[in-house]
């Protein structure tokens, strides 16, 4: 079966405090056959990237107004004049507030929504395909 990749570099802001921040180059990605998902490379100053998964649904809906709780919470706002994204994303490990552009986030988000329409994710997963081979047996 053929999977689908939706990739986007984009460089994201990490917030340190309300007047400072520094830029944090990232990686979105989305493949069809983890349909439900998407993944979010950041890369920092370590040995290894830093990786996040977390619902589409939680971004798109992001886009467009406050979501998520728990780990992964994501809401729209607008910082001198520019439409962006917050990502509040914590873990045992620490905290991140990150910034990103809603202009190129949208735009990555709408490519997924082509190669996977919301409501078909798990027909890409196989499952009916498995279960009809399973009972033909």
């Amino acid at each position: 079966m053929h999977h689908n990749v939706v990739e986007r570099e984009l460089e994201l802001r990490l917030i340190l405090s309300p007047e400072r921040g520094i830029p944090v180059p990232a990686r979105l990605s989305y493949r069809s056959d983890d349909p439900y998902a998407v993944h979010i490379t950041f890369h920092i100053n370590s040995e290894s990237p830093v990786d996040w998964t977390f619902a589409r649904e939680l971004l798109v809906e992001g886009v467009f107004r406050p979501c998520g709780q728990g780990d992964v919470r994501v809401w729209p706002t607008k910082v001198q004049g520019r439409s962006v994204v917050l990502m509040a994303l914590s873990s045992p490990d620490g905290d991140a507030l990150l910034e990103a552009p809603v202009p190129q986030v949208s735009a990555w988000l709408e490519r997924t929504l082509r190669a996977v329409p919301p409501g078909t994710e798990g027909g890409q997963l196989g499952i009916d395909d498995a279960l009809d081979q399973l009972l033909a047996r």
